[in-house]
């Protein structure tokens, strides 16, 4: 009998507090994901944690895809730039307009209906965290995407809304995330 062996599953994990992210002219830069903050489901991002993955011989330029909501059939864009500093994983890419999902994505970026990033990863090293979360110390990013709904209500898009719509926006993202802690 032959036994399958399967790889662990991608996860995913939003962009985390303070995050800025900036939209001009189809290209999109920020932080996909900040050291140190303690994200919903308890995973704190340690400094590091990518630095393996990023200098990867093995994986060909481009390897870290920009997707659209997660969807690997949907990549909307190219990373040009990742790497990490001092704050976090920093991103700087341009959205693909000759791609249907792209040209989607640009339109509801810029018009602020969207506004959120997402990383997709496999963890390679965690340990526990004092408060029972894991402290992520090493992952394998594979992916980048656009995201509807971002973990926090401070992972937006910052260069597409004035300051009422960042208003609504954050109290229609805490409306959301109450909605998803009754839905769990």
């Amino acid at each position: 009998m032959l036994s399958q062996l399967s790889a662990p599953a991608l996860e995913t994990k939003y962009t985390t507090l303070g995050t800025e992210i900036a939209l001009k002219e189809g290209v999109i830069e920020g932080y996909a994901s900040l050291f140190g903050a303690t994200d919903q489901g308890g995973d704190t991002v340690m400094p590091g944690a990518y630095k393996a993955s990023l200098a990867a011989t093995t994986r060909p330029r481009g390897a870290v895809k920009m997707l659209w909501q997660h969807d690997p059939l949907k990549p909307i864009g190219v990373w040009d730039d990742i790497h990490e500093d001092g704050r976090g994983l920093y991103v700087k890419g341009r959205i693909l307009k000759d791609v249907q999902a792209g040209r989607e994505a640009l339109s509801l970026l810029e018009a602020g209906a969207i506004d959120g990033l997402s990383i997709g990863y496999r963890t390679r090293r965690a340990d526990k965290s004092e408060t029972g979360g894991r402290r992520l110390l090493e992952v394998d990013l594979w992916e980048v995407s656009v995201v509807t709904f971002p973990m926090l209500p401070e992972a937006r898009v910052q260069a597409t809304a004035d300051a009422e719509a960042l208003d609504l926006a954050g109290e229609l993202a805490e409306v959301f995330a109450e909605a998803r802690a009754l839905m769990a």
